[in-house]
């Protein structure tokens, strides 16, 4: 069998591709995701100007997952509208991702993506990184200005990268909105912010922009990102489609994503650690135990968690 599925009616030949982040900021990184097993090529997500991103170190690797605050750095989104033509020749749909620094960012770059060869685009929202700009997405009224200003820009898909909500009702407003602006694909989460990590020997951050906060990711956060996917699955009509991304290393993460009803699943930490070989290991992890379990497809069995 195989883990074919759909985002936004976008056809992908299996259910694991890259998140938005790590190894994908030059073209010669996209490129190794575009020869790799990744189901898709997810490319930076990118802002107006280049951006260098934070001081170093920005990040670490921890036991368990990582911790970064990057900072966003990036080529500037007319560079890697220039990459599209490339990366479209490795027969895989391409996401572009965008991070505005103000509300006006993101119509330009959302208007300039729609006009592109792209297959899709991802609005990140939830950027916990920045110095001094707060994350959109846990203000409603500010999400609602942006989400107008670029709902009508074309016909290609959008989707929103949403940051961790810990609270019901915070999921349901931007259920509301999601619906309302016509969002495709909703990305649950990118990584939980302003986390501190101390070394006790040296009696200091391990990373260094923030005073040492930054964001959370891997086998850390692995049930916040499940407990989101599972309730934006409850709260959205079922042709919205969910990426689930947060702690994904093996098949077994990937199949309690599908499910808690994800449609697909991003890579982000295990990528950054073990490369591109890891989308090839956790997709054929995943088929065993699908087969195992005699699901014959992806939505047989997606959200079909069992409660107790």
């Amino acid at each position: 069998m195989t883990t074919q599925t759909s985002i936004a009616g976008i056809k992908l030949k299996s259910y694991v591709f890259n998140a938005s982040g790590p190894r994908d900021v030059t073209l010669a990184e996209l490129k190794k995701i575009g020869e790799s097993a990744a189901s898709a090529i997810m490319m930076k997500s990118c802002t107006i100007k280049p951006r260098l991103g934070n001081e170093e170190p920005r990040y670490a690797a921890l036991p368990y997952g990582s911790i970064q605050s990057m900072g966003l750095p990036n080529l500037g989104y007319q560079e890697y509208i220039k990459m599209i033509p490339v990366l479209k020749k490795y027969d895989k749909p391409v996401f572009a991702s965008v991070a505005g620094l103000s509300p006006a960012d993101f119509p330009i770059m959302v208007k300039a993506f729609q006009q592109s060869a792209v297959d899709a685009i991802e609005v990140n929202l939830s950027c916990p990184n920045i110095k001094g700009k707060p994350q959109v997405a846990y203000d409603f009224i500010a999400s609602a200005n942006v989400l107008k200003k670029i709902s009508r820009l074309g016909k290609k898909p959008l989707g929103l990268k949403l940051p961790a909500y810990c609270d019901l009702a915070q999921q349901q407003m931007m259920a509301k909105l999601i619906k309302k602006f016509g969002i495709k694909f909703v990305t649950c989460i990118n990584s939980l912010g302003n986390c501190l990590v101390i070394d006790g020997h040296g009696e200091k951050p391990v990373i260094k922009p923030k005073q040492g906060l930054g964001g959370l990711g891997g086998q850390y956060i692995k049930p916040v990102a499940l407990a989101n996917v599972r309730m934006f699955y409850e709260l959205l009509p079922k042709n919205i489609n969910l990426i689930g991304v947060g702690g994904i290393s093996s098949g077994q993460d990937a199949f309690e994503f599908l499910l808690a009803g994800a449609a697909a699943v991003q890579v982000g930490t295990a990528f950054q650690e073990r490369g591109p070989a890891c989308f090839n290991k956790i997709d054929d992890q995943l088929v065993k135990i699908l087969t195992n379990k005699k699901y014959p497809s992806i939505n047989s069995a997606k959200g079909k968690l069992k409660f107790l």
